[in-house]
């Protein structure tokens, strides 16, 4: 992947695992129109890109994760034009919420409105204990455009995310933990060792069978409960079409390590 195409983000990759970097460390990597079309760009690379298994995402520098949107971009804004950029940000978004390898959002510092959003669209959520979420919208005249009434509610119920929405507060890492808005919380300085950890984990596994879980596991909040149970059947039975379930299976019955090709 060539970094030079993109000059919001940087990208590197190791044993499988690509890191995605927000680079604007001068602006506490705040989110435009930009970033979120680099965005949509590098994951729809690493959705084609079969070395890739894991993603970790993560901001620049030791402030932000990404510290909201960028408000002079927004500022004088008409109503189309909110709408175009929040359109934007829901194909973005999208991209990274349906890539078929598991993302990792690193989240070193500030991770406010659209910062928020954006670690939200990831499977996983590892905060350092310096970390800030919040979405404060409410304080700018406006709520939520990318997300952040519907993914901050499925994540942590109705009650927390009306209290996080309507008063625009900025939480600590300990209570996004305690309120299920984060996995995990560590030190700063071991921030990204541990994303890395739990990335090589994942990339140890079937890619065909973490792709068919996220499939089932994101259906689960837009299907009711019957069809949802359909949904997993189906996702079940194609896992035995592979050759990763015939590995898996026969390396249990011989006590092994299985070495899974993800399909």
């Amino acid at each position: 992947m060539e970094n030079q195409e993109y000059t919001s983000l940087l990208c590197e990759q190791e044993e499988g695992v690509a890191i995605v970097v927000i680079n604007r460390a001068e602006v506490m990597n705040a989110l435009n129109g930009q970033v979120f079309n680099e965005l949509g760009r590098i994951f729809a690379e690493l959705e084609a890109d079969d070395t890739v298994q894991a993603v970790i995402l993560t901001g620049s520098g030791k402030k932000a994760f990404a510290a909201g949107a960028d408000i002079s971009q927004m500022q004088k804004m008409t109503t189309l034009e909110g709408r175009k950029l929040a359109l934007a940000v829901k194909a973005a978004q999208d991209k990274i919420a349906s890539l078929s390898k598991p993302v990792i959002a690193a989240v070193n510092g500030f991770a406010l409105g659209g910062g928020c959003e954006v670690a939200m669209c990831c499977d996983f959520r590892i905060a350092a204990e310096n970390a800030r979420f919040g979405q404060p919208e409410i304080n700018l005249g406006i709520i939520p455009g990318g997300g952040g009434t519907q993914r901050l509610t499925n994540l942590v119920g109705l009650a927390r995310a009306k209290d996080l929405v309507l008063t625009g507060r900025i939480i600590d890492a300990q209570e996004a933990l305690n309120i299920g808005l984060v996995n995990k919380v560590v030190a700063a300085e071991l921030l990204i060792s541990e994303a890395k950890k739990l990335a090589y984990s994942l990339a140890e596994k079937s890619g065909f069978a973490l792709n068919m879980a996220k499939v089932a596991l994101n259906q689960s909040v837009s299907l009711d409960l019957e069809s949802g149970l359909d949904y997993e059947i189906e996702c079940f039975a194609a896992c035995f079409s592979t050759y990763d379930q015939k590995e898996g299976m026969a390396a249990f019955a011989e006590k092994r390590k299985p070495k899974f090709m993800g399909r």
